[in-house]
């Protein structure tokens, strides 16, 4: 039986390591964390794309019973008024849109693995890896070494396996917007629970959502020409006073959200990654933010994680070799990953427009998002695990 080694515990390396299963592949999964790092993180969305390729694993029905369903968005003014009414995600899709706790779902998703007879490594940090004619080997810091067939780096947006298999790439590229969020235990709100509801306020986008049980989470971009080091992030009253400064003025129920946050988490810097040059490199393999980070403004980060992992297990199981798996692999993914990327990056300048161009974006979104609107072509992706893969097909 092949085998696998998969890097990286969060949200593409268990898919990765439950699809290549599905494909024949023994498997094994290092996570350079400790079980104590669960629970840190924010909330997120998997879109429709996403559940539908999770469901070719079964997966789906686990996904959604860690979130919960958001069945629609909608877009607001800095006023509060609307531009949009309530736009389904499920429409042309039939999957809809689940919000949840990214640490509840990577902790879901290494529950469901090990619960296959995939075993998980914690606390176990690459060192290096070096490829052969019939495999790879990694090494780690604590001294040990495992080999397989393939290696699969899905170990995030600054991944070593990204260093190693090209030392020249391209760091990061910050976006001028930081990623700030919260949440609210039992929030008063009269609206329909779960529609994503976004407002164009005149200094900072904001977002939120909130669950049937109450519970409110939001999301913000409050701008920051110079990336920050981090150790000058902060959260707590300081952080929330800028927060409120940044919507004074405004009518949208944004101030008030803020101010009820209990706990105000320091934010983090918004960056994604344009373009890698080499996603492989002898059988070693890139998925998700490893090869394709997109701003979290996209939407789609975790769904097309999702989908890679999927697409590779199709291609080393239908594909001659490994190595033709992984140049069909890239083929079919690339296009739709980069250009996923470079809509989150676009998202950013809209979100950030000044009093000219967010005159422009609120009539283009007016229009996109009329009475009839069409599914947005991010979520119009569906994987078929019994077709043999295919370049020509996609």
């Amino acid at each position: 039986m092949p085998t696998a080694l998969i890097v990286g515990g969060g949200i593409a390396g268990p898919v990765a390591a439950i699809a290549l299963a599905k494909a024949g592949y023994d498997v094994q999964i290092v996570e350079r964390h400790h079980r104590s790092a669960d629970g840190v993180g924010s909330f997120m969305n998997i879109a429709p794309n996403g559940i539908d390729a999770i469901d070719c694993l079964g997966l789906g029905d686990l996904v959604r019973a860690v979130g919960f369903h958001t069945p629609a968005m909608a877009f607001y003014r800095h006023d509060g008024r609307r531009l949009t009414r309530d736009i389904p995600f499920d429409r042309g899709t039939g999957k809809g849109n689940t919000t949840l706790n990214r640490a509840d779902l990577y902790t879901a998703l290494r529950e469901e693995a090990e619960s296959r007879g995939i075993p998980v490594h914690y606390g176990k940090a690459l060192a290096g890896a070096e490829t052969d004619d019939s495999g790879v080997t990694a090494s780690f810091i604590d001294g040990t070494a495992l080999r397989a067939d393939l290696l699969v780096g899905a170990d995030g947006l600054y991944s070593s396996v990204r260093q190693i298999i090209d030392p020249l790439v391209d760091a990061p590229r910050y976006l001028g917007v930081l990623n700030a969020w919260g949440y609210i235990p039992d929030y008063p709100l009269t609206d329909a629970p779960g529609v994503i509801r976004m407002f164009f306020n005149r200094k900072c986008f904001f977002m939120y959502t909130q669950a049937p049980t109450g519970g409110l989470y939001w999301y913000a971009n409050p701008p920051r020409s110079e990336r920050p080091f981090s150790e000058n992030l902060y959260g707590g009253e300081q952080w929330r006073a800028e927060m409120l400064g940044l919507v004074e003025g405004d009518a949208s129920p944004v101030k008030d959200i803020i101010a009820a946050t209990p706990d105000l988490p320091a934010p983090f810097t918004n960056c994604d990654l344009p373009k890698v040059a080499r996603w492989h490199r002898g059988n070693i393999v890139l998925v998700g933010d490893a090869a394709h980070a997109a701003s979290p403004t996209s939407g789609s980060g975790a769904s097309l994680a999702m989908e890679d992992a999927i697409t590779l297990a199709k291609c080393v199981r239908d594909e001659t070799s490994i190595a033709s798996a992984l140049h069909t692999y890239e083929s079919l993914r690339r296009p739709r990953a980069e250009a996923i990327v470079a809509q989150g990056r676009r998202n950013i300048k809209g979100n950030t427009a000044g009093p000219f161009g967010s005159r422009i974006r609120d009539l283009l979104i007016s229009k996109k998002f009329g009475r009839d609107p069409e599914p947005m072509w991010t979520h119009r992706h569906h994987i078929d695990w019994e077709s043999p893969v295919s370049v020509l097909s996609q």
